[in-house]
């Protein structure tokens, strides 16, 4: 009976702290499945529907399950047909190659799996792909999905590294206990705390070829002002300058963070063996940072792919789709010409690439780490 009795006692304890435990998770449970998995599920769901938001809003029932449609008609194409006779020469000359990796086989000069591997690739590119061509009425995918999903790889690619970059240097270039610093470090980071709409105005002013501070320069010094938002080529740069000054803060405080968990007397021992500034940013700040820049890298990767006011509020997308941004064009699909079942397929693909290139940014990370 003693001994029983302080087992029970432990298994109730067990059982309060589990309780006391769900209790604690529970609201935060409860909050990430009705704001997030909830919301992500139906956005699934409505994305394998022809879902016309206007008509389901006057009748439930106008939606029909289209399955994946939507995303082959984005990705893929409509109306494609297979013909023998379609890009015959390419085609003869891929399975003559085909053939050829065959006879390297059989007289030893490459292994099987490597034949095999050149025999499924080509008779699946060359017999089948290359037979593809849209039919009459048809196309090859969605017109302006893919130049739309340039323009934002385009966009991410120049903002990213310029955000990680200068963040990098602003924090090495403020890392001191000194008034000015500080002073310094909260003027870098006061445009981080500012709304998108008032970011795209102070640009709006910024890059305006008749007002614009920019104009005013090149005029004094005799030069013409530069059209940037009506520019194809300059429309880019314009919003991208405006994006690299509005992240500069929080990725300068999150160097800065990482700057001072590095223990003052590494930096003091490098010195004392003549390591100089060049070396020390190389050999010890860096790697000591690995983990704040993927984690900066990261951030910034999600947060522009989702670009959206820079390119809605300063260029309105153009001029010709220049600046037309995949978020954007979500906006679009869905709201302007009510195909909510396309933009939920656009919205999907859309945290798939997210995902891919944060994925593969944290395992390039780990490899250098």
């Amino acid at each position: 009976m003693t001994s029983s009795a302080p087992t029970r006692s432990r298994a109730a304890r067990r059982v309060r702290d589990a309780v006391a435990g769900y209790l604690f998770v529970g609201p935060f449970l409860l909050a990430y499945v009705a704001f997030l998995l909830w919301p992500f599920a139906r956005g699934v769901w409505i994305s394998l529907h022809d879902w016309n938001l206007l008509a389901v809003a006057i009748n439930p029932d106008a939606k029909t399950f289209v399955g994946l449609d939507n995303y082959v008609r984005m990705l893929w194409g409509d109306g494609l047909v297979w013909s023998l006779d379609h890009q015959w020469g390419v085609r003869l000359l891929g399975l003559a190659l085909v053939a050829g990796a065959l006879w390297a086989w059989r007289r030893g000069a490459i292994g099987r799996g490597t034949a095999l591997a050149a025999a499924a690739a080509g008779l699946l590119v060359f017999g089948f792909a290359l037979g593809l061509h849209p039919g009459e009425g048809g196309r090859w995918g969605d017109r302006r999905f893919w130049p739309i999903v340039g323009n934002t790889l385009t966009f991410v690619a120049l903002t990213v590294p310029a955000v990680a970059a200068m963040g990098l240097a602003l924090a090495i270039g403020l890392n001191r206990d000194d008034r000015r610093s500080a002073v310094l470090r909260t003027f870098f980071f006061l445009s981080q705390v500012l709304s998108v709409t008032v970011v795209t105005l102070i640009w709006q002013l910024t890059l305006s070829p008749r007002q614009g501070l920019i104009a005013h320069a090149f005029r004094s010094l005799g030069l013409e002002p530069l059209a940037w938002v009506t520019s194809p080529d300059l429309a880019m740069p314009a919003i991208v300058i405006a994006t690299v000054w509005w992240s500069l803060g929080f990725a300068m405080i999150l160097f800065l963070a990482g700057l001072q968990e590095i223990p003052a007397e590494r930096n003091e021992a490098a010195r004392l063996d003549g390591a100089g500034p060049l070396q020390l940013l190389r050999h010890l700040t860096l790697p000591a940072l690995s983990r704040t820049t993927t984690l900066v890298v990261v951030l910034q990767i999600i947060l522009h792919f989702q670009v959206f006011g820079q390119s809605h509020l300063i260029t309105r997308g153009g001029p010709n789709d220049a600046t037309q941004v995949w978020v954007r064009y979500i906006y679009q699909t869905g709201f302007r010409n009510s195909e909510l079942g396309d933009a939920s397929a656009l919205a999907i693909v859309l945290f798939a690439f997210m995902l891919v290139f944060a994925l593969l940014q944290m395992r390039a990370s780990r490899g250098e780490a």
